[in-house]
């Protein structure tokens, strides 16, 4: 490292992790010259994107010359009519990663402490290291959030507290009665973030979404995402809902023309599309039930989901079990990156990928 990066450079950088993101197609095909890859490690939506995104973003390839509304109005428009709020109550991000950092860079000190689950999304911790705020973890109880011992985590200095519900990597969810008890009880003044980036997949009677805590008035924050059931990871669009006043003060921090204009016309198509988003869901529930049965079959422990990916224990080493199957032409998430060195997270996919995941697996354990 150079001296002038070591004098000039901001301090908070050298405390980043930087994200892990699933390893890509082509690069398991440039190093193992594999041509046959399923990649079951991200969480996309093995239907592919939605027709109406789809076929709403070829119609504007013609205008790519011309920058995107800065304000994303028909995009705001469409989904205020969709969850029946106020276009201004809306945030729209590329991906909601970048509404996280957002979040951050308009609420966040250094010195500023926030609290999440532990594991959950890396990305809470990241943006808060980049300014500077402490990063308070809170261990998953039987794999799910722990709100009593996040509440009692809270201190004068906790600026924000995050929910990833259904949480990313167990994928298990709080009830709307554990987060009601919650809200009854978290200080005012703290804002609380629920991730809600698999929201559509969940079937749970018992799961409940923030809006509502939104629309009561509270200090909170909703963020979606197109990336997973929509099908547009590609296109990085996501979006928050809060109230007006903190919608305005994130907006200042948020660069102009964020969203690029395929990414807007695409996702405002897809939540059109009624038919893909049941066909996504069908798909996933009947992956979930196949992979259920055979990881009783294999007496592996696995975690019942609300999304579309599943967490399973393989007794094994998860870098070993990751390797092995990348050279069957099969990746999947290794939980060793999670704090869970025996555990691995799988996508959900169509009922072929599933079929090839699970005779890669048999292949490792030896059954």
């Amino acid at each position: 490292m150079s001296e002038f990066i070591q004098k000039k450079a901001r301090p908070e950088i050298f405390n980043l992790k930087p994200y892990v993101p699933g390893k890509p197609i082509e690069e398991v095909q440039r190093e193992l010259g594999i041509d046959d890859i399923i990649k079951l490690a991200s969480n996309e939506n093995p239907l592919g994107p939605s027709p109406l995104g789809k076929k709403a973003f070829s119609e504007v390839v013609d205008k790519l010359h011309i920058y995107p509304d800065a304000n994303c109005f028909k995009l705001k428009q469409k989904l205020s009519e969709t969850l029946d709020c106020d276009p201004q109550e809306l945030l729209v991000g590329n991906g909601s990663d970048e509404l996280l950092k957002l979040l951050a860079e308009t609420f966040l000190n250094p010195g500023d402490e926030i609290i999440f689950a532990q594991p959950s999304f890396a990305e809470y911790e990241f943006t808060a290291t980049i300014m500077g705020a402490k990063s308070v973890k809170v261990p998953l109880i039987d794999f799910k959030h722990d709100l009593e011992a996040m509440l009692s985590a809270i201190t004068p200095r906790t600026k924000m507290v995050y929910i990833c519900n259904p949480n990313n990597p167990t994928g298990t969810i709080v009830t709307a009665q554990e987060i009601d008890s919650f809200m009854t009880r978290v200080p005012q003044d703290v804002l609380i973030v629920f991730d809600e980036a698999y929201y559509e997949y969940v079937e749970s009677p018992v799961y409940a979404s923030g809006v509502k805590y939104v629309k009561d008035g509270r200090n909170a924050v909703v963020l979606r995402t197109f990336s997973k059931i929509y099908g547009l990871a590609a296109l990085r669009v996501g979006y928050g809902v809060t109230t007006p006043d903190i919608a305005a003060a994130v907006e200042r921090v948020t660069e102009p023309f964020n969203v690029n204009t395929p990414a807007q016309v695409a996702a405002a198509a897809a939540l059109d599309d009624k038919e893909h988003l049941e066909q996504s869901r069908k798909v996933n529930q009947a992956g979930k039930n196949y992979l259920y049965e055979e990881f009783k079959k294999l007496q592996l422990k696995y975690q019942e989901t609300d999304a579309n990916f599943i967490f399973v224990d393989t007794g094994k080493d998860s870098q070993e079990v990751f390797q092995r199957l990348l050279k069957q032409g099969v990746i999947i998430r290794s939980g060793d990156i999670f704090g869970y060195p025996t555990y691995i997270r799988v996508t959900v996919g169509n009922e072929k990928e599933n079929a090839r995941f699970i005779e890669g697996l048999k292949k490792i354990l030896g059954a």
